[in-house]
C-alpha cells in the first residue's frame, strides 16, 4: 500500500478522497459568498427607494445619502440622477455577484473596494448601523476570494506522492 509523507498511515485514495472533500468545502464557500452580492443588491434595492418600500434604519448606501443630501441642487434631474446612481449600484452588485459565483476573484476584490469606498462615506454621514451591515458584506467578500485563491492554488499544485523502492513514504 503506499503511503504520503502526509498523514503517514492513510492511502492514497484517503488523501485523495480528503483533498476532494477540502475542494468540495472550498467551492461551496466560494458560492455562498458570492451570494452575499446578491443579499446586498437586494439591501441596496431596499435601502434607495428603488423598491415601493424604503427602508433605511439599518441599510444605507453612503454614496446615494450624500448624493440625496448635496444633489438637490440639480433641481429637476435630481429624481433621474438620484435613481440612476441606485440602479448603477445595484447593477454594478448583481453583475459582480455572477462574475463571483463563475469564479473570478477580481469580482469579490471589485466588492471590497466599493464597499470599503462606501464605508468611509457612511462614517461622514453618521449612520452606524449601516457601516455594520457593510462591514459584514466586506468580510464575507474577502473570506470568499481566499477561498477562491486556496482553490486556485491547490489547482495549480497538486500534491506529490513520494515513494521508496519498498513502497513506504520518506
Amino acid at each position: 500500500m503506499q503511503t504520503l509523507n502526509v498523514g503517514a498511515g492513510r492511502s492514497e485514495a484517503d488523501y485523495k478522497a480528503d483533498i476532494e472533500q477540502k475542494r468540495q468545502e472550498l467551492r461551496a464557500q466560494v458560492r455562498t459568498d458570492a451570494d452575499h452580492f446578491f443579499w446586498a443588491a437586494g439591501l441596496s434595492a431596499l435601502a434607495t427607494g428603488v423598491l415601493p418600500i424604503r427602508f433605511t434604519l439599518f441599510i444605507g448606501i453612503g454614496c446615494i445619502d450624500l448624493l440625496r443630501f448635496y444633489g438637490q441642487s440639480v433641481g429637476t434631474l435630481y429624481p433621474l440622477m438620484l435613481y440612476s446612481a441606485a440602479l448603477l449600484w445595484i447593477g454594478a452588485l448583481v453583475g459582480l455577484g455572477f462574475a463571483a459565483r463563475r469564479g473570478y476573484r477580481w469580482a469579490f476584490w471589485i466588492g471590497l473596494v466599493m464597499y470599503a469606498a462606501d464605508m468611509i462615506t457612511l462614517v461622514m454621514t453618521f449612520s452606524l448601523w449601516a457601516f455594520g451591515v457593510h462591514s459584514y458584506f466586506v468580510y464575507r467578500w474577502f473570506r470568499g476570494q481566499k477561498a477562491l485563491k486556496d482553490l486556485q492554488d491547490e489547482a495549480v499544485a497538486p500534491p506529490t506522492v513520494t515513494e521508496t523502492s519498498s513502497g513506504a513514504s520518506a
